[in-house]
């Protein structure tokens, strides 16, 4: 089988282009799709709510521990046209990675026609990347905004166009913005480039060739000329020539270096550049042009070191390698088998094709595999998003292979060799058919259910939104206390800047998602740690009340006319109480009304375990103190904590 452009013009780009817009539609519409419709995880729950306290507050600063700033700047934009919701939540990574197909046709002189639609398809439609792409993480932000950046280089070196190197920065730099493995995605480009011209070496001496000494030659006969070998020739006139030639080759390069570099930090100041009233602020830079440096160096050497504090100098991912990367092998083989087995085929096949293999495709290759052993390394938590950073560059050989198959069958057709193109067409089918049905079933079937492989635990498996719309409902139309969160495993004592803060630090991050529902609907929450408070807050009647299921005979006494829900609010073992007064609502507004409660075979059984979980648990981060060293933090007066250091991860 073939690969590679084909040489004979049988190639049709306007199909190539009309299929790669026509598939990245196709992108968009799945990842926008019911895109609310899955209840928030845990960990979109944390960044939302710090979403929604600086859309409210105006204020940010850099977490390392939530990760770049991008969602926290960009976000706001997107509530403030459409609103507060789980799907628009997740506008940004859907539109965004719904795009990335577009991009594939940067390699439209490298790949052929099936290639590039290939490329496509797998973009689009890749389990992973689809479930993820409809997920509010930094994973699949990041991976589309370096994987861009990858072909728009690779397009750069076929054309030496600068617009093409320019965006190419721009692109990385907002992959700096988003999470703080971008590096790792430069090092593994670098690292294949390596690898790639180190075997062109040695493949070269083999056949007694220097490549090295041959490139050198045609550089210096670009600058002297071969004519001239003696630099005093023609009384050193042709020699002061070339070393203008020469100098103004070497401004022009660092020229374009500096550009690159203004672009960079451009947009790192741009997103990592605190906001506020107070402080080095963008908003006091602007009054005061004089602290622009001190800007610049809060938003570029402060934001390092923050970063450095949380994730480098710390025993964050101090765990055993080999069971990350069992877990990172598996959930290939459940959300990308058919990507990771054509990117073998792809890989091999390219490099046995006549001129030799394509360096984009050893590259993304080595990047793939440098990912897959890699980020078991790196990674603080076993996650399926992690697996992002591994499948999109393994598409490229991927589609490389899907492409062989395809022409395999296109020219079987063409010479009647019926039976190679069955088989062919038999192939692609199931190639293309496996990882569609895989999508629709863990997207859009199963999103939130344990039984799917691409879930992580902290995801709610039970569907609450009639609850939270019942809240949002009920908080518009109450006065006083909306909502009671009650018991020890969601309230700790200790107020936190975090509002509800009477959850206190461990409480607040046990009841995620919950805080982002309750910061959106506005809803003035109480908590009762023992059954003394419960009581005393009983007596005002709040609409809504929250709880361990453990504790639902004893809130039941307290509410004995509330409508009872018990639902699972993490992937499995996780379950909570909701007690509505739903006959406060107006007949035919009740969002509970055919609603049924989870079967619990044992009440007993949902013991304190029920409701703890761990920031580790959730997300894999060390618990930390939710306040600011040394401050007091009251439920009447919260301070929001001062230094990135403070803040809470799960």
């Amino acid at each position: 089988m073939a690969v590679g452009p084909s040489t004979d013009g049988t190639d049709d780009r306007r199909l190539a282009v009309g299929g790669v817009l026509v598939l990245s539609v196709v992108a968009l519409v799945a990842r926008f799709l019911d895109l609310g419709g899955r209840v928030a995880h845990w960990d979109e729950g944390r960044v939302a709510w710090w979403i929604l306290d600086y859309a409210e507050s105006g204020e940010f600063s850099y977490r390392p521990i939530i990760h770049g700033p991008f969602y926290e700047i960009v976000t706001p934009l997107v509530f403030d046209v459409f609103g507060a919701t789980d799907a628009t939540l997740r506008y940004v990574p859907a539109l965004l990675t719904g795009l990335v197909p577009l991009s594939v046709l940067l390699l439209r002189d490298r790949f052929d026609t099936e290639e590039l639609l290939a490329l496509a398809f797998f973009l689009a439609l890749n389990p992973l990347l689809l479930y993820y792409g409809r997920f509010m993480r930094g994973d699949p932000l990041v991976g589309a905004f370096m994987f861009v950046a990858f072909l728009l280089f690779v397009r750069f070196v076929g054309t030496r166009s600068l617009r093409y190197l320019f965006a190419g920065v721009v692109f990385v730099a907002l992959g700096f913005t988003v999470k703080e493995n971008a590096p790792v995605y430069v090092l593994c480009w670098l690292g294949g480039v390596a690898v790639y011209g180190y075997l062109r070496l040695f493949a070269a001496r083999t056949h007694g060739e220097t490549p090295i000494r041959a490139w050198l030659a045609r550089r210096r006969d670009r600058l002297v000329g071969p004519d001239w070998p003696s630099p005093q020739a023609d009384g050193g006139v042709r020699a002061s020539l070339n070393a203008r030639d020469l100098g103004g080759r070497l401004l022009y390069g660092l020229g374009v270096a500096v550009i690159c570099l203004v672009l960079f930090f451009a947009v790192i100041v741009l997103f990592y550049a605190p906001r506020g009233a107070s402080g080095v602020t963008v908003g006091t830079t602007l009054a005061d042009p004089l602290q622009f440096p001190a800007l610049v160096e809060e938003a570029t050497v402060g934001s390092f070191e923050s970063f450095m504090s949380i994730w480098i100098n710390s025993e964050k991912t101090d765990h055993a390698y080999l069971p990350y990367l069992v877990h990172l092998v598996e959930t290939m083989g459940a959300g990308a088998l058919v990507v990771g087995l054509l990117a073998v085929v792809g890989f091999l096949l390219d490099s046995v094709r006549e001129g030799g293999p394509r360096p984009v495709v050893v590259v993304a290759f080595l990047w793939g595999v440098a990912s897959l052993l890699g980020y078991p390394i790196i990674t603080d938590i076993k996650a399926p998003w992690a697996a992002v950073n591994v499948v999109l560059p393994l598409t490229i050989p991927a589609a490389v292979a899907l492409g062989a198959f395809v022409r395999w069958g296109r020219r079987a057709r063409a010479s009647d060799d019926l039976a190679s193109y069955g088989l062919a067409a038999l192939v692609v089918v199931l190639l293309v058919s496996v990882p569609t049905y895989t999508a629709y079933q863990t997207s859009f079937v199963d999103p939130q259910a344990d039984s799917n492989d691409l879930v992580q635990y902290a995801q709610p498996a039970a569907d609450i939104h009639p609850e939270m719309a019942a809240l949002e409902l009920l908080a518009e139309r109450n006065e006083g206390t909306d909502v009671v969160i009650y018991g020890s495993s969601l309230v700790d004592g200790k107020s936190i800047y975090q509002r509800p803060s009477c959850t206190g630090s461990s409480g607040w991050f046990n009841s995620l998602p919950l805080p982002w529902y309750l910061e959106r609907a506005d809803a003035e929450t109480a908590c009762a740690e023992d059954l003394g408070d419960l009581r005393r807050l009983a007596e005002e009647r709040p609409p809504v009340v929250v709880s361990t299921a453990d504790q639902r005979s004893t809130l039941e006494a307290q509410f004995s006319d509330y409508t009872v829900t018990v639902r699972t609010m993490r992937s499995y073992g996780s379950r909570w109480v909701f007690l509505v007064d739903t006959s406060r609502l107006p007949e035919g507004e009740n969002p509970m009304a055919d609603v049924e409660s989870e079967v619990l075979v044992d009440d007993a059984t949902e013991g304190a375990v029920d409701g703890s979980m761990t920031q580790a648990d959730a997300s894999g981060g060390a618990a930390s103190n939710g306040t600011a060293t040394g401050a007091t933090v009251t439920a009447a007066a919260a301070v929001r904590p001062p230094t990135p250091s403070a803040i809470h991860y799960g």
